[in-house]
């Protein structure tokens, strides 16, 4: 006569009350599109309450000639993940000396820019239409300095995968309105720890691919990580900008009046 193994069942039970008790890190990461996009908009746009640092741009063509642009950068949250505002000093090259631009975003609705053109003495606002043009001649728009609402496009989880080493999620995001938008679509890959995007695809009305993003350095900096070096590159014609940002500070408590249209020809210290 077989005689059962009490304790061997008893300890299959322990093991099943366990696994239901306690959920797995990877269920615990099994978010959805928008989720994860809402994620990302905040690490990449609202770290801390506010930020300073000094940008360097290289405008390099599809032939190896480059350009410099050096500026300085202010952010102020008004509201996590809501009211904005940015204002950008530019130091070089010296047709663009002491240009400046400010942004007043808000949640919903189109953001407000200004740009002041010193040589013109002239402040001009730019239009809601122009959010997708070029930045400074770079291949940034005024739309990637200062982000797009999460609730402007349909997002949908493609897969998960490694890039780099680095778990990501790839997401797939369309406009909801075609018009004032110069992709149909947009590929995603978003680390699963930091949220921050390594690597973004823009297709073209035609479904063409014509601009790749990537994050090409990550650091913590005072709890937060950032993006310390990143590249846009036009696909199409060969054209990239590369951007490094340097001495990043966050929570510097910055005065509301910094960010006000008398400032944009009378640049503060704090950015000269």
């Amino acid at each position: 006569m077989r005689t059962r193994n009490t304790n061997g069942l008893g300890l299959l039970w322990l093991f099943a009350l366990l696994s239901l008790a306690i959920p797995s890190a990877e269920g615990a990461e099994k978010i959805g599109a928008e989720e994860v996009m809402k994620r990302a908009y905040l690490a990449e746009y609202y770290p801390g309450d506010d930020m300073k640092a000094k940008v360097l741009m290289r405008l390099v063509s599809g032939d190896g000639k480059e350009r410099i642009r050096e500026m300085s950068m202010l952010r102020k949250d008004l509201q996590e993940g809501g009211e904005q505002r940015y204002f950008i000093y530019f130091h070089r090259p010296p047709d663009v000396r002491e240009m400046t631009f400010m942004v007043w975003k808000y949640p919903r609705r189109n953001a407000d820019r200004w740009l002041f053109i010193p040589a013109l003495k002239l402040v001009r606002r730019i239009a809601a239409d122009d959010k997708r043009s070029s930045f400074v001649g770079s291949d940034f728009s005024y739309e990637d300095i200062s982000g797009r609402g999460v609730e402007e496009d349909v997002h949908q989880l493609v897969r998960e995968e490694r890039l780099d080493g680095r778990e990501v999620y790839v997401v797939e995001s369309r406009p909801r309105e075609a018009r004032g938008t110069e992709f149909s679509r947009k590929l995603s890959w978003i680390d699963k720890t930091t949220f921050l995007p390594l690597k973004e695809e823009y297709y073209d009305t035609r479904g063409d691919l014509y601009k790749v993003f990537s994050a090409d350095e990550l650091k913590e900096i005072q709890g937060f990580w950032t993006i310390t070096r990143r590249t846009m590159k036009n696909v199409q014609t060969g054209h990239r900008t590369e951007a490094t940002f340097q001495e990043v500070r966050y929570n510097l408590k910055l005065s509301d009046t910094l960010f006000t249209e008398r400032y944009l020809r009378a640049p503060p210290a704090e950015v000269r």
